[in-house]
């Protein structure tokens, strides 16, 4: 997180949630479905029933499971179904991460990808009310996705994925 998603300042409102106390991060160790929808289902009760300043957002984390990316989309797909069935999508809005994030419609090696790509295949929950709250103070949030498209390409795709494996070693 700290290289790509900081460290680029893909994300202008990670930095300060970094440090911060209410930052949680929940992996989950199973590899079964029930098991991630359960876990999920866990991370939206518990969100939903915190205050902000105790969570302000949760990033699930399966390091067991869904690492083929068709199969981590229809999972998502179904987290967000869950959503929706629980009444809870004006509430919480969720974004999606995988090692082998892939934008339909682009070059297979394009760099924008890595704009959501994370070591392990991630669902981040985040309060709309957060979100809405930090939006409204941010210059331009409509920009963010192209700004950061921009950033990555004059990166360039070869030196991501050499900061990406890098991210591994040790």
């Amino acid at each position: 997180m700290q290289q790509f998603v900081v460290g680029l300042d893909l994300c202008p409102f990670a930095r300060p949630l970094r440090n911060a106390g209410n930052l949680r991060i929940t992996v989950c160790t199973g590899s079964e479905e029930d098991h991630l929808l359960r876990t999920f289902l866990q991370e939206l009760d518990l969100l939903q029933a915190s205050q902000e300043r105790e969570i302000a957002t949760t990033l699930l984390v399966f390091p067991h499971a869904l690492a083929d990316f068709e199969a981590y989309l229809v999972f998502f797909d179904k987290a967000q179904g869950l959503l929706i069935d629980s009444g809870l999508q004006e509430w919480v809005q969720l974004a999606s991460f995988h090692p082998l994030y892939q934008f339909q419609g682009e070059d297979e090696d394009a760099a924008s990808h890595f704009s959501n790509r994370a070591p392990y295949p991630v669902i981040h929950l985040l309060r709309e009310s957060m979100l809405t709250r930090v939006l409204a103070d941010y210059p331009h949030p409509e920009r963010i996705p192209a700004r950061n498209i921009e950033k990555l390409n004059r990166l360039g795709s070869a030196q991501l994925r050499r900061n990406w494996l890098a991210l591994f070693k040790d």
